[in-house]
């Protein structure tokens, strides 16, 4: 009975390990960055919010990116990745639409994720872009979004809801379904999705044919071998690194890279 005991709690505590490696790390590279960071105080309706803003060495004004986090929330690794935009040149500045949630496993992140409000969420990203316009002076005007799973269908949606945009980055999130949606579409809509990863994928033809009928740029690329995930899954610090995500992760980069320049 005792190693049965002692089996079960070796697994508990692995599982426990294993949850938290999936979504949080990246500390490392926060650390040392050379870069600027600040946490900041947003207003959105009667509510504040907290935001990350990280600013790349540049003796210029630059492009800020609206960074939409996955449904772990503003975690390390979506930190380090604002770190990542900077050192290529943009401001990125984070939300934390999870209101400083912490999440122990993958099952608790789904729930509180789906019962945010959608009003809610577009409120905040609202109040963050007018504060990325406002109140940054480093920024030259421009002001794009990006986002990861659930992040990216919202990079894709407010895009057509936001027409101040210049570009929107959507990570193997979902595509518009709507056909007056996709007219208000304000910019160029550039997809990263992932090979393994039909849940997604279904949404882009529809949103293709969309977008296309809406006379709006879309740029979806599938990246071969990847599945879902894959910017994160492909992290070089993950420690559950795959190495097919990370081959998908080095060419989105790739990819990401010359489409800022392009701001």
């Amino acid at each position: 009975m005792k190693r049965i005991f002692f089996a079960l709690v070796f697994v508990f505590i692995a599982q426990l390990l294993r949850a938290e490696e999936i979504k949080d790390f990246g500390r490392d590279r926060l650390n040392s960055s050379p870069r600027h960071a600040d946490w900041v105080d947003i207003k959105s309706g009667d509510r504040t919010i907290k935001a990350f803003v990280v600013y790349p060495e540049s003796k210029n004004k630059t492009p800020i990116v609206l960074v939409v986090s996955e449904i772990f929330g503003l975690t390390d690794w979506v930190r380090s990745l604002c770190d990542e935009l900077a050192e290529n040149g943009v401001i990125a500045i984070a939300p934390d639409l999870h209101g400083g949630q912490k999440f122990e496993d993958l099952d608790g992140a789904r729930k509180v994720t789906s019962a945010l409000p959608k009003e809610q969420v577009k409120s905040d990203l609202n109040a963050t872009a007018d504060y990325a316009l406002t109140k940054i002076p480093a920024g030259n005007g421009t002001l794009a979004v990006c986002g990861f799973c659930w992040g990216g269908g919202w990079a894709f949606e407010y895009a057509h809801t936001n027409p101040k945009l210049k570009a929107a980055y959507s990570f193997y999130g979902v595509a518009v379904d709507n056909a007056d949606d996709a007219k208000k579409v304000a910019c160029p809509v550039y997809g990263f999705y992932a090979e393994n990863d039909e849940r997604v994928d279904a949404t882009i033809p529809k949103g293709e044919e969309l977008m296309k009928a809406a006379g709006k740029k879309y740029e979806p690329v599938i990246y071969k071998g990847a599945g879902h995930g894959f910017m994160r899954s492909g992290e070089p610090t993950n420690p559950q690194v795959r190495e097919g995500d990370r081959k998908a992760r080095d060419e989105a980069w790739a990819r990401w890279k010359t489409l800022l320049k392009q701001l």
